[in-house]
């Protein structure tokens, strides 16, 4: 079998001796890596395995491709309709990830609720006791997920544990834990939304999700509360909310992601005293490396005796 990895400079950017025998120890007989355009057009035309991200261009080239391995979570840029209806197998880092998203949510949330932002950018003193009466404690706030996959039970898990009620949707309703008061349909989402403190992001971005947090959303939200999205910018109309945050509707937004990216420097957007906005960094942790190069040993092992693939990603659906 012939592997062909593209490094990914802020997932996987330098594979070592030791990560290339693990490779070929798998099942891979002939291992290249690079980053090279023109190589990666040429070496395509016989790889069985791509792992990295594969654009039209390359598929067009590929001659014999099985495998791609997805180095992300978000597999949206590579759903062209040839790879689509193609029989190629796609997998990703589905299920590794939702332990450090979730973190960066709260992150962002407590950040809000805690005054903590704020503190940050005035560093004065004197602002002591406006920001005591702003900040809010999290216990007996709702809670509503938009997607109940790896990410979206990772923030359900955290928000138990600062005692917040917890609605979700998810168009693939799984196992309900007791402590998710309720797990629905996607139809259920301004139900949701008009009970929910705090609304979470933590879809993937496909056709159904562009924009679903629009207006009509933020309009059915109580009165003060917060958005937070750690998964794909478009997914939220940014012009509704800012039409949110305008009229007061919205206490806060945290936002890992935007439309687009990155976010351009005279956007309004920036202006928001009440928006926190990271540069699309929730996906780091110390530990993505190592997961993502397992699922890649894994995968390769598994294609080479046959047997089915972790973390398949279903292409007409986008997850």
């Amino acid at each position: 079998m012939k592997v062909l990895l593209i490094p990914r400079e802020h997932i996987w950017a330098e594979v070592t001796d030791e990560q290339a025998e693990r490779i070929r120890a798998a099942g891979a007989t002939e291992l290249v890596v690079t980053n090279d355009r023109k190589r990666i057009l040429a070496e395509i035309r016989d790889a069985d395995a791509l792992i990295g991200e594969l654009d039209e261009e390359m598929f067009e080239h590929a001659g014999q491709l099985r495998w791609v391995q997805s180095l992300s979570s978000g597999v949206d840029s590579m759903l062209f309709p040839a790879f689509v209806e193609s029989d190629v197998i796609l997998t990703s880092e589905k299920g590794l990830v939702g332990p450090h998203l979730a973190d960066h949510a709260f992150g962002l949330l407590l950040a809000l609720t805690r005054s903590i932002a704020w503190a940050a950018r005035q560093r004065r003193w004197d602002n002591r006791l406006p920001m005591r009466r702003a900040s809010r404690e999290l216990s007996r706030l709702t809670a509503g997920i938009v997607g109940f996959g790896g990410t979206g039970s990772e923030v359900a898990r955290r928000a138990h544990g600062f005692g917040m009620r917890i609605l979700a949707i998810d168009p693939d309703v799984t196992e309900r834990p007791d402590y998710v008061e309720a797990l629905s349909q996607p139809e259920r989402l301004i139900e949701m939304a008009s009970n929910a403190d705090v609304l979470f992001v933590c879809c993937p971005l496909t056709r159904d999700t562009y924009h679903l947090i629009d207006g009509d959303v933020f309009d059915a939200m109580p009165e003060r509360s917060y958005v937070i999205n750690v998964t794909r910018g478009p997914i939220i109309d940014l012009e509704a909310l800012m039409a949110a945050l305008d009229s007061g509707k919205l206490a806060g937004a945290g936002l890992d992601v935007t439309e687009p990216e990155p976010l351009p420097d005279d956007s309004p957007l920036w202006g928001y005293d009440n928006v926190i906005i990271t540069p699309h960094t929730a996906g780091a942790s110390q530990y993505r490396v190592g997961r993502v190069q397992n699922r890649v040993i894994e995968n390769i092992g598994r294609l080479s005796r046959g047997e089915p693939l972790e973390g398949v990603i279903d292409k007409r659906k986008g997850y």
